[in-house]
């Protein structure tokens, strides 16, 4: 069977955390470690597109994400390469056509709440429309519990040095992939676009943040096709709109036991 289809890409990551120097309250000098901050600019086709704040974890796979969920590109297929060069902090994606309509798109830009200010493209409120999750997949109240757990014990750079979000994709309780970068919307296009590399279908998965579930957050869930979304953090009240409209499960300030359970009530299973 021949292999899916990839793009070229390098592999650019960049060091996680650094060591500086730091007083305490009693004025004792400590190594302390901090997360890594690294502007990346992309390209493609030789435009520049936006650039990213990003923790350097899995760059080319945060291009492709970020690609995906803007809704620039359509397939990985029409891919060719993702280039990042990091002495001159650049991404460069090269097509096999173009970009459709990149123009236009570019015309109207929404910054939003995402930390490192994030931007979202075009008409992407009026596209929720037409997303369609399934309804025949759900998640009991055990295997939820069990996937907080795997959030909580896993080894990250949020434990080290904090200062970044933490996203992970999951089926019930157990943790498939987990990406973490300074803004919460990098780290969700990055599992995007991993999810794109690797093929991988959302209908059956569940995505978590620490992150605080905005719009922004709920539209790129759902145009990745996950149906059940969670959070430690709470929401706002234009998340919790379009968590309606697509028909997404939602629950926030997921922690320990504790859980509230906002929409898609159907998709969740007492136990």
């Amino acid at each position: 069977m021949d292999k899916p289809y990839r793009p070229q890409l390098t592999r650019a990551s960049r060091p996680l955390t650094f060591t500086v120097e730091a007083r305490n309250e009693r004025g004792e000098v400590l190594p302390t470690d901090i997360a890594g901050e690294h502007p990346l600019t992309l390209y493609v086709d030789k435009r520049e597109i936006v650039t990213l704040m990003t923790l350097g974890a899995a760059p080319e796979a945060l291009a492709l994400g970020y690609l995906r969920n803007q809704r620039l590109v359509n397939s990985i297929e029409e891919i060719l390469a993702v280039q990042v060069d990091w002495e001159v902090n650049s991404v460069v994606v090269t097509t096999r056509s173009g970009l459709a309509d990149l123009d236009g798109r570019m015309e109207k830009r929404t910054v939003t709440t995402g930390c490192g200010q994030g931007t979202v493209f075009g008409e992407l409120m009026d596209e929720i429309e037409s997303i369609r999750l399934p309804d025949d997949v759900s998640i009991t109240e055990a295997a939820f519990y069990g996937l907080i757990d795997s959030v909580r014990r896993h080894e990250t750079i949020y434990k080290q040095a904090g200062a970044v979000h933490g996203c992970a994709l999951a089926r019930d309780s157990e943790l498939l992939m987990f990406v973490e970068d300074v803004g919460r919307h990098n780290a969700v296009d990055a599992i995007a676009g991993q999810m794109w590399l690797d093929r991988i279908d959302g209908a059956d998965k569940v995505f978590y943040t620490t992150g605080r579930l905005t719009s922004e957050m709920v539209i790129k869930c759902a145009q990745m096709g996950i149906p059940i979304l969670a959070s430690r953090s709470g929401l706002t009240q234009m998340g919790y709109e379009v968590a309606q409209k697509t028909g997404i499960t939602m629950l926030g300030r997921a922690t320990g036991k504790h859980y509230l359970l906002f929409t898609g009530h159907h998709r969740f299973k007492k136990t």
